[in-house]
């Protein structure tokens, strides 16, 4: 569920315009430019393929909670960027429900519940 929601939004943010991406995502957008929002998105999308693909070809699977890892820094970036806008509490509050998921994918996949080698 996790990389499903990174991997939907990345794809919008790498192929949208960014006047359409106001309206979606919040008036987070305007303050990045173009490219900057589309290194966000292919970010997100990086990081949403390697929660899935090395658990699922058994190969790197130290891949997965290092990915999740990062997607949990993109998510306090993202609450950052939401806290200094004053934006709707509704977008802080999607930003800290995907961090924790991440962290706690990255917890457990490197501490409790690691991949068999």
């Amino acid at each position: 569920m996790l990389a499903a929601v990174f991997l939907t939004v990345g794809a919008a943010e790498l192929a949208l315009p960014k006047d359409r991406l106001t309206g979606r995502l919040g008036g987070w957008v305007e303050d990045f430019s173009q490219p900057h929002v589309r290194v966000i998105g292919g970010l997100e999308v990086l990081g949403a393929i390697g929660l899935i693909v090395p658990a699922v070809l058994g190969v790197a699977v130290v891949l997965v909670p290092l990915a999740a890892a990062g997607l949990a820094l993109m998510m306090v970036g993202a609450l950052v960027t939401h806290v200094r806008r004053e934006d709707d509490v509704e977008l802080g509050l999607m930003n800290l429900i995907l961090l924790v998921l991440a962290v706690a994918l990255a917890y457990t996949r490197f501490g409790p519940f690691p991949f068999p080698t």
